[in-house]
């Protein structure tokens, strides 16, 4: 296998320099230049992925890990990385695999593994689907598209864990094997994503609603950060954001844990997570769950009668009472990805 591949999503802008076209930085990149992620490269006026079928983490994971509650739950997802990431989070906490491009210039880690062995090793698992994860899938899509198609093909799904930092020329390129994904939404502030992103918060709105149009099945996950995001107003903005694309949005609120360059906040309170639910019920969502905190705010819940349909403690699910996606005790259709 190649060690690099021409990337999708660029053209020329010139005097050898090239745009790419695939995530929001929409990088202007000079001759020997790399984009914001540290993994594509303008190699002779030609943008080359230098990560291309690069695994540098692949695992079996529960699907609930992702996290995924309301697709096929309690199954298998095959999850799968390279390096490299469009944002620079100072909270990550895979940060030494997202952020080793920048941290060690010039390095590109990774097994050469083929899409051929990507899916194989997914069915050998018996995992429904592949989780592309751990970094920013965005950054390694050709190494996806490639997996998915095939993948696709072979009766797996596919979903993508995501900054959702995105172009829609990007999006428009996983219809058709991309079937779902989690998108984080870290903020609902500019100045929060600038400050310690190093991003914008409009592209990844953007990204939601378009998933959502495009019939993606999305759940959303925002990791609540004592003083820096956790305010009532600003959760109510989320919300209410979340709700006016679909009330059956599922929402995970994350508890934050010290982590990378961020060692001087403490973990977030249970009573601010559980505020927040509140908050996110309020605004019109059926599917608000916590994260971080194994038996708490974990179940899904009826919306029509209150009965809970699913049970689960961290990532295990102890019981799964659908009936063809319905509520057993009211017939009440469950939204979400069952069969």
């Amino acid at each position: 296998m190649a060690l690099m591949r021409e990337a999708l999503l660029w053209e020329g802008a010139g005097e050898g320099r090239v745009r790419c076209r695939l995530c929001a930085h929409r990088c202007l990149i000079p001759p020997g230049g790399r984009g914001v992620c540290g993994v594509r490269e303008n190699r002779g006026g030609i943008l080359y992925s230098l990560v291309y079928g690069r695994i540098v983490s692949q695992a079996l994971d529960p699907i609930e890990k992702k996290p995924l509650y309301h697709f096929l739950p309690g199954s298998l997802a095959l999850s799968v990385a390279t390096v490299g990431c469009n944002l620079r989070c100072d909270f990550c906490q895979n940060h030494v695999i997202s952020q080793y491009p920048r941290e060690n210039p010039g390095s590109v880690p990774g097994e050469r593994v083929s899409p051929e062995a990507v899916v194989r090793a997914a069915e050998e698992a018996g995992a429904p689907v592949i989780s592309y994860t751990y970094t920013e899938p965005t950054v390694f899509f050709e190494t996806c598209l490639a997996i998915g198609t095939l993948a696709r093909a072979r009766g797996i799904r596919n979903v993508f864990v995501t900054n959702g930092y995105m172009t829609p020329e990007a999006l428009g390129e996983a219809r058709g094997w991309l079937d779902g994904a989690n998108v984080d939404l870290k903020a609902f502030s500019e100045d929060f994503y600038r400050r310690h992103c190093g991003g914008s918060l409009q592209p990844v709105l953007d990204t939601i609603a378009r998933m959502v149009e495009a019939g993606l099945w999305v759940e959303v996950t925002t990791l609540v950060i004592p003083g820096r995001n956790d305010s009532e107003e600003e959760l109510r903005w989320i919300a209410q954001f979340l709700a006016g694309l679909s009330p059956d949005l599922p929402w995970h609120l994350s508890r934050f844990v010290p982590a990378y360059r961020v060692q001087d906040l403490p973990p977030t309170p249970l009573a601010t997570l559980r505020r927040a639910q509140a908050i996110g019920l309020e605004a019109g969502l059926r599917y608000v769950y916590l994260g971080n905190v194994p038996g708490e705010g974990e179940d899904t819940a009826c919306p029509s009668c209150g009965r809970v349909v699913i049970r689960r403690y961290g990532f295990r699910v102890l019981e799964h009472a659908l009936a063809e996606g319905r509520c057993p005790g009211c017939g009440e259709a469950i939204a979400g990805v069952w069969a």
